[in-house]
């Protein structure tokens, strides 16, 4: 054999033993996650919607941690689509999966990131959506899992609207979407991060 070959040869078995190792986390991430259940049941009807924009959708990780994606159904992958809120809560709406809807008291937090996974954009750049998410119905006596997902929103204006109209619906903010929300708000407390 010629020494180019060989080469290429050793090339291949890297690439192969990457993408089997590549998989094989893929695997136990999807089976750590299992039981975790996507979004809420969707109301009947829905109220008059007071902020909707189209968006990038990131990841979801759990809280504080944006740099371990986890591989729920729905969730697992980037996607394009849009968030719209109303009185009752936020509606995900992502291409290739399910609408998914997250109830007004599930919200934990709103705030500006920078980064999360594998995108780093503008300081504030991506919308941080905290909630909880609920375990499967094999896990009944499990405690939610407070989650963060991720958004990026090609008009910095859109991210500012939901962003006050999430914090409208949840009492930590101003009921008038087109006000600029900044900083991080923690529903559930007193305080606020800014």
């Amino acid at each position: 054999m010629s020494s180019r070959t060989v080469a290429t040869v050793i090339v291949a078995l890297v690439l192969l033993a990457v993408l089997g190792l590549m998989l094989r986390s893929w695997r136990r991430r999807t089976a750590r996650d299992f039981a975790l259940t996507p979004g809420y049941p969707q109301p009947a009807v829905f109220d008059r919607e007071l902020a909707s924009a189209a968006a990038l959708y990131v990841a979801t990780t759990p809280r504080d941690q944006p740099l371990e994606r986890l591989a729920i159904a729905g969730l697992g992958f980037r996607a394009r689509g849009g968030v719209s809120v109303t009185p009752q809560g936020v509606l995900l709406e992502l291409a290739g999966s399910p609408a998914l809807f997250i109830p007004a008291d599930a919200l934990e937090l709103v705030a500006d990131a920078t980064w999360a996974i594998d995108r780093a954009v503008e300081p504030g750049g991506l919308l941080q959506l905290g909630w909880r998410l609920t375990p499967g119905s094999d896990a009944a006596a499990a405690a939610p899992v407070s989650v963060d997902s991720y958004f990026r929103f090609s008009d910095p204006a859109d991210r500012r609207a939901i962003s006050a109209a999430i914090n409208s619906i949840t009492g930590a903010g101003p009921a008038d979407p087109g006000t600029p929300a900044t900083g991080r708000t923690d529903f559930g407390t007193e305080e606020s991060e800014v």
